[in-house]
């Protein structure tokens, strides 16, 4: 029902476009108007979500960890599961972000008759590869299309093009970023849609950004190899919309605007979905903070001053009630 839910959205959204571009003429609506709108929510909501979450208190060191904490110097600790500095935090954090560590571990439960029920988790490979190659495709699309955003374009994205196309297949030539693309965001689709225990904690607001990025990987692909646009117009209008000194061409196919008004309901929403964490994860303290218990104690530096009342002070004030009540004292 949720993926019912997100795919008519979706397609909802590409009828708002269509209608608009198509049938209304609303080219300055959905050229300039919809783009500035959205990439100002994006950057506002994702300055508030991370001032929320930095100003969350985290008084205790509370480091998500699978390996031995360093103690005795006699005993081998591990540097980047359990890091007791800066330096290892860092290098846990990198692997967490550029290769996903975390999703190479033990994250797929089942449940063997081997000799009698039990249960078993194993590393699920399929859900850091397709993990893996959605973001770094993802990145690597985004880097490319800064040729329409620069002028002249920066040698990198020059390098990252001509990489992302080296086999030269077909006119023009197949970028095989995008097919990536679309096949991993695929494969996350149908793995939570197909896998019941996943299927089962899905939401409408899990779907939605997959049918978004869906959307736009496929507009993209039909742009660039069956619907031809001109592409010096929509290097004018995308160039115009970074300089401020927005222009609208004619001529450029309303296949473009179904394109540009998914990336912008796609930026629109990113602040307030789950997607936020491409930020979060630096913010999380089960993984920014070190693992360092036994080498430093850790106070929380919200504690107040508590006036309480000793046993000495109790004996004290009670002590001829008690000892008419049988009650055994320490001083008599």
């Amino acid at each position: 029902m949720g993926a019912l839910l997100s795919f008519f959205v979706v397609i909802v959204l590409v009828l708002i476009a269509l209608a608009g571009v198509q049938g209304a003429g609303l080219y300055v609506l959905f050229g300039t108007i919809i783009p500035y709108a959205a990439v100002a929510t994006f950057i506002l909501g994702v300055i508030l979500r991370v001032i929320k979450w930095s100003r969350s208190p985290v008084p205790f060191h509370i480091p998500t960890t699978c390996g031995q904490e360093k103690s005795l110097p006699w005993i081998k600790y591990s540097k980047l599961e359990s890091p007791s500095g800066t330096l290892g935090v860092i290098g846990r954090m990198a692997l967490e972000v550029l290769l996903f560590r975390s999703l190479f571990r033990n994250l797929k439960p089942e449940l063997r008759d081997d000799d009698g029920p039990r249960l078993v988790y194993s590393s699920n490979q399929w859900l850091w590869l397709g993990g893996l190659a959605f973001h770094w495709s993802m990145l690597i699309v985004i880097l490319r299309h800064l040729r329409f955003f620069t002028q002249p374009v920066p040698f990198f994205v020059t390098i990252i093009d001509s990489l992302d196309g080296f086999l030269q297949i077909g006119a023009p030539h197949l970028l095989l970023t995008g097919v990536i693309l679309l096949l991993a965001v695929t494969y996350l689709f149908l793995r939570r849609l197909f896998n019941p225990p996943v299927r089962y904690i899905s939401l409408p607001s899990d779907y939605l950004p997959l049918f978004l990025i869906m959307g736009i990987a496929t507009t993209g692909i039909l742009m660039r190899y069956f619907f031809r646009v001109d592409i010096i117009h929509v290097k004018e209008l995308t160039l115009g919309l970074a300089t401020l000194n927005p222009e609208i061409p004619a001529g450029i196919g309303v296949i473009f605007y179904i394109h540009l008004f998914l990336i912008s309901s796609l930026f629109a929403y990113f602040p307030f979905s789950k997607l936020m964490h491409m930020g979060g994860v630096f913010l999380s303290p089960t993984r920014n903070l070190a693992n360092n218990s036994r080498i430093k104690r850790h106070v929380n530096p919200w504690n107040y001053p508590v006036k309480v009342h000793t046993y000495e002070e109790y004996e004290d004030e009670f002590r001829e009630k008690m000892k008419d009540a049988g009650i055994p004292v320490e001083k008599e």
